[in-house]
């Protein structure tokens, strides 16, 4: 069978082995990895580099949300709402196997702001960018619709309005994947830990996990390294004349979540605003769980290593029980993570209150470098197709754009259902024939993995014609042929790879369980025994 990404890296006696390229992208969160895609899908030759797992921090820690960002509207961000909402059907459409509508419900709160600016807001909302696939906002009567049954009997009046979910830690995965499939290299568990700049390009030299260093050259590098972004040019990355690159200072903020048992039976999130109008959402999650987050706190520890302090675990549940009949305490949470968020812009002032857009900083005193500051999910592709286009300039060697109308690896159905319709149609129209064409497969099952690989499912279940063709199964509803598929095409090399990342798993297994997983990871860690 064909070794994996990591493992063929892992090989590589020397230098030579890892080929000169047009750039280097430093970074494997969602915008490293969507410039990776963008690049290599115009024809450069694109090498990323990762120093942990794809998605392994800030981009597997979000609140998993593809939205045009309602509040920012209260900051006079027209143009970044704007963007987010016409990016929304975007994401929609290129993987609707990992990216859905949601409708939402915005209990009104009559001490915190008039019901003529929530509707002014939301009719913003809805015609501030073209909508074909979701549906706009409307009003509601919590006391006569199943939405307000969660909620306490005070709340009568609210909102629905529509965005979308996305498994996020899959989103960069999938770009990886694409961008691979395209000519990219990407090297997990690598890091850059030299970028020297010369006239004429960069020179890199990438550690891997064992401590082997390799040489890389490049054209052009691009700083996508998140929290770490104004680290890695003050300490990474030198000048032709030795002197670190520096010259912006990032804002590190932490965002929180928890996880406990379902709240409410319906499929819409919630929306919640505190007195300090900073927003809470409780989303339906893994079934039987509901997702509460964010907090917002500066951070300035290590962005590897964020915990969810008592006091944000505590502030959610209270935030929630002001709203929920259900009063939420710490130990209902089964599950917590914390993510680190760089932002740019004022470094004073309320953190709700800066930007979330990004910045593309094109440096072009000698090889060129573009750095990528801030960002949120919604507008990755955007940014990525953005950043891409300056490389093209500044090489002067312009490609055409190419994502817009692109399907994401798995988001392609058309083999399976025929035309496409709409995206969530599609979904259940594809779970449907996966269903019927695996009809061996149990129905929970199957609806999981056609949604987790979409159209690949044919990769991960190989020529399987029965259960048994799976391997063993080594947690509930996971079995070898999927662990395999993960290493082998989804550069899973550690459990938590799978478990938290790759599949969530881990939120539905107990620790011993969780356990079986890794020791599987563990003792088959020699590619050979793949």
């Amino acid at each position: 069978m064909d070794e994996s990404p990591a493992a063929k890296l892992a090989a590589a006696p020397s230098s030579s082995d890892v080929p000169d390229c047009d750039v280097l992208v430093v970074g494997g969160g969602i915008n490293g990895a969507g410039i990776a895609r963008d690049l290599a899908g115009r024809g450069w030759r694109v090498v990323l580099v990762e120093q942990d797992d794809l998605a392994g921090h800030t981009s597997s820690a979000s609140s998993k949300l593809i939205h045009g960002g309602l509040r920012y509207l209260e900051y006079y961000e027209f143009a970044l709402v704007r963007k987010a909402l016409l990016e929304r059907e975007v994401l929609l459409r290129s993987a609707p196997h990992i990216i859905r509508p949601m409708r939402f419900v915005m209990p009104h709160e009559p001490s915190m702001r008039p019901v003529w600016l929530m509707r002014l807001g939301l009719f913003l909302y809805d015609h501030l960018a073209r909508r074909e696939v979701l549906p706009g906002s409307e009003a509601v009567d919590l006391r006569r619709n199943a939405v307000g049954e969660a909620l306490q009997d005070r709340y009568t009046r609210g909102f629905v309005y529509s965005d979308g979910w996305v498994d996020d830690a899959r989103l960069v995965v999938l770009n990886a994947v694409d961008a691979q499939d395209r000519g990219a290299q990407i090297l997990t568990r690598t890091r850059c830990v030299s970028a020297q700049r010369g006239t004429e390009g960069w020179t890199a030299i990438l550690q891997s996990a064992d401590g082997r260093q390799r040489q890389l050259t490049a054209r052009v590098l691009v700083n996508a390294a998140g929290p770490w972004a104004e680290a890695f040019l003050r300490g990474v990355a030198r000048s032709e004349h030795g002197e670190a690159l520096s010259t912006r200072h990032q804002r590190l903020v932490k965002g929180s979540h928890i996880v406990v048992p379902r709240c409410f039976e319906h499929d819409h999130a919630y929306v919640f605003q505190d007195p300090d109008k900073r927003i809470i959402f409780a989303i339906p999650y893994e079934e039987r769980f509901t997702l509460i987050g964010t907090t917002d706190s500066e951070f300035s520890g290590d962005p590897a290593s964020p915990s969810v302090g008592a006091d944000e675990t505590a502030y959610l549940c209270k935030q929630a029980s002001h709203y929920f009949k259900r009063s939420l305490t710490p130990a209902d949470v089964v599950w917590s993570f914390s993510g680190v968020r760089p932002l740019f812009g004022d470094t004073v002032g309320a953190l709700s209150a800066i930007t979330r857009d990004y910045l593309l900083e094109s440096d072009t005193g000698a090889a060129p470098l573009l750095s990528v500051w801030g960002g949120k999910i919604t507008t990755y592709r955007k940014l990525a197709e953005e950043a891409a286009e300056e490389i093209g300039r500044v090489l002067e060697d312009a490609r055409p754009a190419w994502t817009e109308k692109a399907s994401l690896p798995g988001g392609d159905l058309r083999a399976w259902i025929g035309t496409p319709q709409r995206p969530d149609i599609d979904i259940e129209r594809f779970i449907e024939a996966v269903c019927s064409r695996y009809g061996w497969l149990d129905p929970v099952l199957a609806r999981r993995l056609a949604r987790a690989y979409g159209s690949r499912i044919e990769r991960v279940l190989g020529g399987a014609t029965r259960c048994a063709d799976l391997g063993a199964e080594i947690a509930p509803g996971l079995f070898e042929a999927e662990l395999r598929y993960l290493r082998r095409e989804e550069w899973a090399l550690a459990a938590d790879d799978v478990l938290w990342r790759r599949t969530k798993r881990g939120l539905h297994y107990s620790e011993a369980e969780r356990q079986q997983v890794a020791d599987w990871m563990s003792r088959t860690a020699n590619p050979a025994g793949l």
